[in-house]
């Protein structure tokens, strides 16, 4: 009986070991759990959308900048002789033009990133 006192320390050890390992061996031997699509988003619906959004906000800055244009038309007509309103008018039409053509730039920077990230680009 005393011997079996000495000897408990060392029989603690492996029993602990065995109690915590012995679960992981037995869910070894199940199949891997598959993830339910809970019926979320896809990647190519949040593409879609991203596309769709950008979409919508090229189209009104194109507007915005050819009304910015016009404005800048109108203002120059009716300027008269007045060389400032000119000028100003002549700004104005600058500027709508570059925004025009900086929203248009955008545009297609983001149709060639969005070919790159899907790999459509490369073939």
């Amino acid at each position: 009986m005393l011997s079996l006192n000495k000897h408990k320390k060392y029989l603690v050890i492996p029993a602990i070991a065995m109690l915590v390992l012995l679960p992981l061996i037995v869910l070894a031997q199940l199949p891997v759990p598959t993830i339910p699509n809970p019926g979320g988003t896809s990647l190519t619906e949040i593409e879609n959308y991203i596309r769709r959004v950008a979409q919508f906000f090229m189209v009104i800055g194109v507007i915005l900048a050819l009304i910015y244009l016009i404005y800048g038309g109108i203002l120059w007509m009716s300027a008269g002789s007045s060389d400032d309103k000119i000028k100003s008018a002549k700004t104005r039409m600058k500027q709508g033009a570059w925004g025009a053509l900086i929203i248009l730039a955008v545009g297609l920077i983001l149709q060639t990133l969005a070919k790159v990230v899907t790999q459509t680009f490369f073939q």
